[in-house]
């Protein structure tokens, strides 16, 4: 089957930002190079890769960002979630800017837009969240699982649980070879995260009820807390980055003009879990709330189950995520069966996949602390990947003059704000890491 088809009208997506100039790019007579959807699935399939995709830790650290950011923060929420939202529709109508044919992934139109450069700065920044997350992953799990045999012989530390939850992950990844086959690991992470922020609504409202005077006083809150607003910003644009898998997901589309009703939906869906799990959160545990925020309830069932949902979700999406890195990492050293034959290219792949997982099975026994671990990856890459370079490839690719002045100002909004997360928020995350090493 090949990997193209021909398919009428060349998207054009130079005009204003609406579900019609999608729809309406694909009318015309001109023959247009798409990607194969002769085997692509429903819209309704693609909301639920974005709701798998988005939605998992990121939700489990919004109430302290409210800690870090005061009140506020659920503002930025607001901002991040709506922009997050335009710059997924920009970044996929830049797929289409070559006006011949679609292009692959967020690398070529990085390549498109600024050069070859261009495409390995923002290959750069990919590996960092798709090693970084990972490395996040193994961090949260080994924690978990210490927590879950604390008081038994299996309490063996957590590093050495880091350890064992690495090896668990290394063997779907280094014998499957594709993420076809490591896709149906997801579908798990959407009802894992759903279950887990309904445990931790309920637990903490029946907590609330019997909190002593004492402990209500020590939960203050804060209105905003402007220098830890930065790294506020970080931790919430974690949770909304998904930019560097939105072209995988709209090329299983078979209605691709449908994809902005797509994306708002699901990311409308993630954002809907964070305000449950970040207002209650912050509002009933003030300036005690910890992350990952099930640490703060009270112990019993209830906090085992969430414990358990959320290992097993962190283990089974950590191949996704190093399995999109390594299949870069096989194209660029052209690893294939034609070149290598079929046991050579297994060999080949085994070796460099055993390679990366132990580099993450390594940075994560040796960086200590969860929340700002999440602060350092959403702020050094997901700020950039999420709100700034969508738009300067939007702008090289379609234009700067032609568009309104709103949408100008909505953009430049986009990239102050991006810039602000990275370097104050990347600054902040790397004291808190430090402070916690020590």
């Amino acid at each position: 089957m090949s990997t193209h088809e021909k398919k009428e009208g060349a998207p054009s997506y130079q005009g204003s930002l609406t579900a019609d100039s999608f729809t309406d790019s694909f009318d015309g007579n001109q023959q247009f190079l798409d990607v194969d959807r002769s085997q692509a699935g429903s819209s309704f399939w693609a909301y639920f890769n974005v709701v798998c995709v988005i939605a998992g830790t990121g939700t489990l650290g919004l109430p302290y960002s409210l800690k870090q950011g005061g009140w506020f923060g659920l503002f930025i929420l607001f901002l991040a979630w709506f922009m997050s939202t335009y710059t997924a529709i920009i970044l996929i109508r830049c797929l289409y800017a070559k006006g011949d044919k679609r292009l692959h992934n967020y690398k070529d139109i990085a390549t498109a837009a600024f050069g070859a450069v261009g495409g390995w700065i923002s290959f750069f920044f990919n590996a960092w969240i798709t090693l970084g997350a990972p490395v996040l992953y193994m961090v949260l799990s080994g924690q978990n699982l210490n927590q879950l045999c604390q008081g038994t012989v299996a309490e063996i530390g957590v590093v050495k649980w880091t350890i064992v939850s690495c090896a668990i992950v290394a063997i779907p990844f280094v014998l499957v070879k594709n993420m076809k086959e490591v896709a149906f690991m997801s579908a798990f992470g959407a009802v894992a995260t759903a279950i887990v922020v309904i445990i931790v609504l309920v637990v903490s409202c029946i907590d609330q009820s019997h909190f002593t005077p004492e402990q209500v006083a020590s939960h203050t809150h804060s209105p905003v807390i402007w220098d830890q607003f930065p790294i506020a910003l970080a931790t919430i644009s974690f949770s909304f980055g998904g930019n560097i898998v939105y072209p995988h997901v709209e090329a299983s589309m078979k209605k691709p003009s449908d994809w902005p009703k797509v994306v708002a939906a699901g990311l409308g869906t993630c954002a809907a879990l964070y305000f449950l799990t970040a207002i209650p959160g912050y509002y009933i545990f003030g300036s005690t709330v910890q992350s990952p925020v099930y640490n703060s309830i009270s112990d019993g069932p209830p906090k085992i189950i969430a414990i358990v949902l959320m290992t097993i979700h962190v283990i089974t999406a950590a191949p996704i995520l190093v399995t999109s890195f390594s299949l870069d990492c096989e194209e660029m050293a052209n690893i294939s069966v034609e070149r290598f034959g079929k046991w050579g290219e297994f060999a080949l792949r085994v070796c460099l996949r055993g390679v990366i997982m132990v580099f993450v099975g390594v940075i994560a026994c040796v960086v200590p602390n969860f929340s700002a671990l999440m602060s350092l990856i959403g702020a050094f890459a997901n700020c950039l990947l999420i709100f700034v370079f969508p738009v300067l490839f939007y702008f090289r690719l379609t234009g700067f003059r032609n568009k309104p002045i709103y949408e100008l100002l909505w953009c430049g909004l986009i990239v102050l704000l991006g810039i602000v997360g990275l370097i104050f928020g990347s600054w902040s995350a790397i004291d808190e890491l430090k402070v916690a090493y020590k």
